[in-house]
């Protein structure tokens, strides 16, 4: 063996990659070198090429990591901060319905057309027609579905139907508690408060609460609202076929509305089908019920009209009503969501709309006489049974007349007044100024501007309508031809005191302007409502119990809590004896005196008419057992709001209210109670109010005053020394200052009021004897010498008054 060093042998299966330089000597103590540290292990070769791009396993795990971590962080902080808001103002608006007794829909307010549902009050078919088309799974998914979005890509990809991405929890989030806009922030927003509202809501609610909040175009939010926009009703109604409309809708509310573009109807009944068809996969309807279904066409569409006609006015009756009575305040009611079921019934609201329009309306000529520009109305009908307001008239139209005839209190009541004045007599046993019982029959001085007496307030003389003398008469023909100066002394009689007490226990409010405890309170110079004087005619039509009127029977919040009514009141306001009588009364008034109009309703009827001063309003307040309605026809002038006379308007010398007031009173008496069986007052009469009283006597011309006599009366032409209803045989009565001066011998014949004139002897009632002699009366026992229609003319001794007028006579 060579001492030499053998070059070392490489292990078996190595070879050199590459040659090597031949390896320098090692320092001592370097890597390798004997005794050294292990030799340094070999670099990774660097990554070369498109390999670079391509990140390690290493990389994408820690890159996951960081990224599935930044998620959660970033999910719990924004389900930290991100609150569940209060509802949005338009979310929470919603309109007041208005339902007429039957629960046909009256009218609608507010600007938002919405009226919120409870979910058992949206039919089963309407519920399971939306699910079909926006969210067939939503009871068994979460708020927020992915799966959701991703089908609903590929339904519309693949042309099966376009389908909302987000679930109807995150829609319903997003229309009650954000808005419209697209916005990321929205979005974000939008997706933490779904999953939060899902903890907290049931499927149930959330569902009820996506079908309030929705919109389905014609200005409807929510599906109640929707199915009375297109088919006229309530959301608890709507089939199948009906829901799966309004459910379309949803995807497309303006473009699917085949009225309103009929270009598209193609596109809504393919949408319309494909709901359908969802239903009967889902099984919510089965295949022969889809197999017959035709496309139900929604009705036309309608300009909003929400407060013209009547309605406005109804509207703002009824605001009033719940205001004033502390039912809802004024700010709740503006927020909307109630559902007001009124006592009005539909027919015959519309049937005195219609007697309005025929008896007055169709009768003016605004082009030609600038007088009927003011021609206004009011009305309303009352049941005397219940206080039910059944109809209301308020104007020819809400949005061209704002002011409520019904309910404004700014016209003179005129002698509409009066019958509270003769049952203010007959409730409190009143007594003429000699003592006598007030009834019908009892005898007063109808005279034209007669003083009244026993008023220690100052003189009061009213005028006569036409300024006409009646002498004496009694209280029903009074009552019959409305004869001021007879009602003025009246009041006295009573008492003004009691006769406000008496109208405001009948129904007139003790605020009414001019409801003042004066004699002239007998004239109506009170501005009550028309609604007003309703109750209180009610009250005498109901023998003289009062209810208390309302226009409203039922109130609901958000179609499921009701509001509780104040409770009704029932009270007595005059006796049974006091209000029949006044009907007695009012009868004869409607027979024979200055409503004979109102005969054409075909119904036993009382009544009383009434004109304002200066003309400025004519009334008729009249009633049957079944109905009290009043009805006035007023002037104003459109511009300045200036009360005007109605002299020529419809082309009538004057308006009365034995004129068009008792005909519209009449022609919606008559239709209202069409169909029902006609019925007599039963009456209770004050005693002695049966006995019929003495034909009424025409008017005589107005007296004339020739000046100052120094005998103490009068001179008159034709005036009250005129012998009325009798007979002068061979003879002339002339009245010479209160002296009666019979020429030539008088064969005499009894004259109304109870006078016999024999041969000139003048006899009255009550048995005193007088003879006349030229140029004087010799009266026995103080009575006056001459008697016309029992008026009494003054005790005259050689033409001289020596005593004061008599305000009353016993009754024959």
């Amino acid at each position: 063996m060579s001492d030499q060093p053998q070059p070392q042998q490489p292990n078996q299966g190595w070879a050199p990659r590459e040659p090597e330089a031949a390896a320098a000597p090692e320092a001592p103590g370097a890597p390798g070198a004997a005794g050294g540290e292990k030799p340094k292990k070999a670099k990774r070769p660097k990554r070369t090429g498109w390999r670079r791009i391509i990140p390690t396993w290493r990389m994408t795990l820690v890159g996951f990591i960081a990224l599935v971590a930044l998620l959660i962080g970033a999910f719990y902080l924004g389900y930290s901060m991100v609150k569940i808001p209060p509802a949005n103002a338009l979310a929470t608006k919603q309109s007041n319905v208005y339902l007429y007794a039957d629960g046909s829909q009256l009218a609608r307010d507010g600007e938002v057309n919405r009226e919120n549902v409870g979910l058992a009050q949206i039919s089963a078919n309407a519920q399971h027609a939306v699910l079909a088309a926006e969210d067939r799974d939503f009871f068994t998914e979460s708020a927020v579905d992915p799966k959701a979005m991703v089908r609903a890509a590929w339904n519309t990809a693949t042309g099966k139907g376009t389908q909302s991405g987000s679930t109807i929890t995150q829609q319903y989030v997003k229309n009650y508690y954000l808005g419209q806009e697209q916005t990321v922030t929205r979005k974000v927003k939008e997706f933490f408060i779904s999953i939060k509202l899902d903890r907290t809501e049931s499927k149930a609610e959330i569902l009820e609460g996506y079908l309030n909040t929705s919109y389905f175009g014609r200005n409807a939010y929510g599906i109640q609202a929707a199915a009375q926009a297109y088919y006229g009703k309530d959301a608890t109604d709507l089939d199948a076929g009906r829901g799966a409309y309004l459910a379309a809708l949803l995807n497309a509310p303006s473009e699917y509305d085949v009225v309103a573009h009929p270009e598209n109807k193609a596109a809504a009944v393919a949408r319309w089908n494909y709901v359908l068809d969802g239903m009967v996969k889902k099984g919510w309807l089965t295949e022969s019920a889809r197999a017959g279904m035709k496309f139900p066409m929604p009705k036309e569409a309608t300009a909003s009209t929400s407060m013209s006609g009547q309605r406005g006015y109804i509207v703002g009756a009824i605001k009033d009503y719940l205001t004033t009575n502390k039912i809802i305040d004024a700010d709740t009611l503006e927020a909307g969501g109630y559902r007001i079921t009124t006592t009005l019934q539909k027919s015959k609201q519309d049937a005195f709309v219609k007697a309005v329009n025929d008896q007055v309306m169709s009768k003016l000529d605004k082009k030609s006489r600038k007088v009927d520009n003011y021609v206004r109305a009011g009305g309303a009908s009352v049941d005397p049974k219940t206080g039910n307001i059944v109809a209301m008239y308020g104007g020819i139209d809400y949005v061209k007349q704002y002011t409520n005839g019904a309910t404004r209190g700014d016209f003179q009541v005129g002698s509409t007044f009066k019958p509270f004045v003769l049952a203010s007599a007959i409730q409190n046993d009143s007594q003429t100024q000699d003592g006598q019982t007030i009834t019908p029959n009892t005898y007063y001085d109808g005279t034209n501007k007669r003083p009244v007496e026993g008023w220690s307030g100052g003189s009061y003389a009213p005028e006569n309508e036409d300024q006409a003398s009646y002498g004496d008469i009694t209280v029903r023909t009074a009552t019959d031809k409305s004869v001021n100066s007879v009602y003025a002394q009246m009041a006295v009689d009573v008492g003004p005191t009691k006769v406000k007490q008496t109208a405001i226990d009948l129904g007139i409010p003790s605020d009414t302007p001019d409801l003042t405890a004066t004699p002239s309170i007998a004239l109506g110079p009170s501005t009550a409502s028309v609604l007003d004087m309703a109750e209180a005619y009610a009250t005498l039509a109901n023998h003289g119990q009062r209810h208390t009127y309302t226009m409203i029977s039922k109130i609901t919040k958000d179609g499921t809590a009701e509001i509780k009514l104040p409770e009704r009141k029932t009270t007595r306001a005059v006796s049974r004896e006091s209000a029949d009588t006044t009907t007695s009364v009012l009868q004869s008034v409607v027979d024979n005196g200055t409503a004979t109009a109102a005969q054409a309703a075909d119904r036993p009827a009382a009544g009383k008419t009434g004109t304002a001063e200066e003309d400025t309003a004519a009334w008729f307040a009249g009633y049957t057992p079944d109905l009290a309605t009043v009805v006035s026809v007023m002037g104003q002038d459109p511009t300045t709001a200036a009360h005007k006379s109605l002299y020529g308007a419809m082309g009538l010398e004057r308006v009365n209210g034995g004129g068009a007031p008792a005909e519209i009173w009449a022609q919606f008496t008559k239709s209202a109670l069409k169909g029902t069986e006609a019925s007599d007052f039963d009456l209770d009469l004050q005693e002695g109010a049966e006995t019929v009283a003495p034909p009424s006597l025409q008017p005589t011309q107005p007296a004339t005053t020739t000046g100052d006599q120094d005998n103490g009366g009068t001179t008159t032409t034709g005036g009250q020394g005129q012998t009325q209803g009798g007979t002068t045989d061979g003879g002339t009565t002339t009245t010479d200052g209160g002296t009666t001066t019979t020429t030539g011998g008088t064969t005499g014949t009894t004259t109304t009021g109870g006078t016999t004139t024999d041969g000139g002897t003048t006899t009255t009632d009550g048995g005193t004897t007088g003879t006349t002699t030229d140029g004087g009366t010799t009266t026995t026992g103080g009575t006056t010498g001459t008697t016309t229609d029992g008026t009494t003319d003054g005790t005259t001794t050689g033409g001289t008054t020596a005593g004061p007028q008599s305000t009353g006579r016993k009754k024959e």
